[in-house]
Parts: C-alpha cells; structure tokens; sequence
C-alpha cells in the first residue's frame, strides 16, 4: 500500500459498492476484525472478494487495552489467524476500554490519564505485540470527561507510545472534538503528538448537540474546520495512509468519494502525488 493512500472503511450496508462499482475505487479498505473473524458463508465470500480488490488493515473494538483484567489471548490467537488469512497491513486499537470484569459496555471509555496507567497499558501493549508479532497502532480517542488525571492527554499518549514502542493511529476528528469540548488549542495538540510514530490518519464527521458540546459519531460530512486541521496535521507529517470513517447515515457513493478526493488534494498538496479517484 502506498504511503499516500485514501481508503474508507468498509461496511456491510454498502459493500456492493465496494466490488461492482468501478467509480467507487478507495486505495485501501479498513474493517473491524471482530465483525468478521470466524465468519462463514455468504458473508465470508463477499470479504473474501473485497481483501482480494483491495489492500486491507483492521481497526478493532474489544481488545479493550485499558481493561484491569488479564487480556483474552483466545480472541488474540483468532485475531493471528485472522490476519495471516487476510494479509492485514495494520492492526490498530483504541486508547480506552470497553470491558471490566468481563462486563461487555459496549462504549469507549477514557483511561485516567496518570502514571500507573501508563504503565498498565504499556505492559498490555507489549503483550499484545509479543504474542502477535508485529506493533500495535494505538487511536487517541474522544472523550467527554477526564477521569482523575494527573497528566496532559498529550503527555499520556507520548508516554505510552514511547515507553511501549507502539505506534499511533492520529484520529484528527477525535482531536477537533476534544479541543472544543475541553476548550484547548487543537494545533498545539498535534504538534505535541509523535510526528514520526503516526502510522496512518482517521478523518470522520461529528454531530453538534449542544453549544458547547460535539459528538464523535462517524455519521456526519467532515466539517471545514476539521479539514483545515486536517491540512495543518499533513504539513507536519511525511506520507502515510489516510482513512475516511463513514458508520451511519451511509450516503451515496458519489459523496464519499467527493470527501476522498478532498482529502487526496490535501495530501497531494503537501506530498506531491496524484491519484484519481
């Protein structure tokens, strides 16, 4: 997969586009492995095409890395079979948790930001990496309230990325998001991140809910404000892929592939290639 690539993340509500429309042509898909690992059948096939068309990488929702309990190496060994099988480029997780004593909450919750759970997190990374064998990409994730921090986000995420040896998957939403609704300076905040850790992009939509107040919901167009920190985030980075995250309120093809074409000239202004789409 070339360095700067546009992809899209791949849905069952529109996967025909992804196989039989020759307009609809992303650089490289993304998917939730936990959708699809021990998938037989009819569903099976329709992945089966669409890894064979186009390179692939695997966001997931469960590894659930900030949890207190012993990670579930019976879902890892399915997750390194799955990869093998699919010839998966990337994995990546979010910086939260989702489980605590085998509670499924269905929802990504903050990490405190404080030295103990830097550690925690950095040896459950390394875990992962071990038994894997190969690095773990870690999302920075919206959040709407912090939780007994002892410490900047930005800190915490240098700490871990730096302390475990993973890499970063820059969600430039996420932040967008987080500095309005805690009220920081947004380009600050990408210059502090680990510039030459940045494995790949997130760029998604957002809903307003309140004056003060914005959701990550994956279910909007990007705003302009996001573009624009979009283009200052690529200014500071050398190439690497970009993704459009699309899970709601699927709009026709024609409109995605508007927004990769926006974010391909934004990219192509700072990196020099051009790809149709």
């Amino acid at each position: 997969m070339k360095n700067n690539s546009i992809g899209i993340g791949f849905r069952k509500e529109f996967a025909d586009e992804f196989i039989d429309n020759n307009n609809f042509n992303p650089d490289f898909i993304e998917f939730a492995p936990e959708n699809w690992v021990d998938m037989g059948g009819y569903w099976k096939k329709i992945l089966d095409k669409v890894t064979h068309k186009y390179p692939a990488l695997c966001h997931g929702l469960s590894l659930s890395i900030g949890s207190p309990e012993e990670l579930d190496f019976e879902f890892l060994k399915k997750l390194k079979k799955f990869f093998k099988e699919y010839d998966i480029e990337i994995y990546s997780e979010h910086l939260s948790y989702t489980k605590a004593e085998n509670a499924h909450l269905y929802d990504l919750l903050p990490i405190p930001f404080r030295e103990d759970a830097v550690k925690h997190v950095v040896k459950r990374i390394k875990q992962v990496q071990d038994y894997l064998e190969r690095p773990l990409v870690i999302e920075n994730v919206s959040y709407y309230t912090p939780v007994a921090a002892e410490m900047s986000e930005e800190q915490f995420i240098n700490a871990i990325v730096e302390e475990s040896g993973c890499y970063l998957l820059l969600d430039v939403n996420n932040v967008y998001v987080n500095a309005f609704n805690h009220n920081y300076d947004a380009k600050k905040f990408i210059d502090s991140m680990p510039h030459n850790k940045v494995a790949y992009i997130h760029m998604a939509g957002h809903t307003k809910v309140a004056p003060d107040l914005i959701i990550d919901t994956h279910g909007e167009a990007i705003i302009d404000p996001v573009y624009e920190l979009f283009d200052y985030t690529i200014s500071k980075l050398e190439p690497i892929p970009v993704l459009l995250e699309r899970d709601f309120n699927i709009p026709e093809a024609e409109e995605l592939t508007a927004e990769m074409r926006r974010l391909k000239e934004i990219t192509t202004k700072h990196w020099e290639e051009v790809t149709c789409f």
